[in-house]
């Protein structure tokens, strides 16, 4: 069962739905990799959320299963009146509509959208856990996050994720893509 809070959103008063800051991360290492990402920031635009800033491209070594292609990685933070299940359900078919398939974990994908975070609510279900458990470890994740959210913290512990970025060793690969892709 899970555990929230709804601090830090707001409420769109037409409608009386909570409105909540997420932020989520965009990965693609098959094919068109930028169309591909592209195409999940537009399905998910379409079904309402609205994008408030958006990273960079970053190009980024694989972690986990090694022996497959580099990433290309985004984080946008977006302004959404959805609950984090429907949000899920909502990234779950934006993969499935770019051609994901079940595959092995953290191998290779058309396309990849994690919930990093969702305003200040804290949750551990089965299927989702916010914020990201892996999140903390992640360089690929972080460095796009902090562009966008450069003073961005923890707030469970106050935490800056850029003392926690600060805190990894270098050891993948994390870099801003300068290759447009057809």
């Amino acid at each position: 069962m899970g555990t929230g809070s709804m601090r830090g959103s707001r409420r769109d008063e037409a409608n009386n739905i909570e409105k909540a800051e997420a932020y989520l991360l965009f990965g693609s290492n098959l094919g068109d990799r930028r169309a591909l990402i592209e195409g999940g920031l537009s399905a998910l635009e379409q079904w309402g959320v609205e994008w408030a800033a958006r990273s960079s491209y970053y190009e980024t070594e694989p972690v986990g299963v090694e022996d497959q292609p580099w990433f290309l990685n985004l984080v946008a933070r977006g302004i959404v009146a959805l609950s984090p299940q429907s949000l899920l359900m909502l990234c779950k078919e934006a993969e499935a509509a770019a051609g994901r398939q079940k595959a092995i974990r953290f191998g290779p994908r058309r396309l990849d959208i994690d919930i990093l975070l969702y305003g200040r609510l804290e949750l551990d279900e089965p299927d989702l856990c916010i914020p990201h458990p892996r999140l903390h470890e992640r360089r690929f994740a972080l460095v796009p996050l902090l562009e966008i959210s450069p003073d961005l913290a923890d707030f469970r512990d106050g935490k800056p994720f850029a003392d926690i970025l600060c805190g990894l060793d270098d050891g993948k690969k994390v870099a801003k893509s300068t290759t447009r892709e057809s």
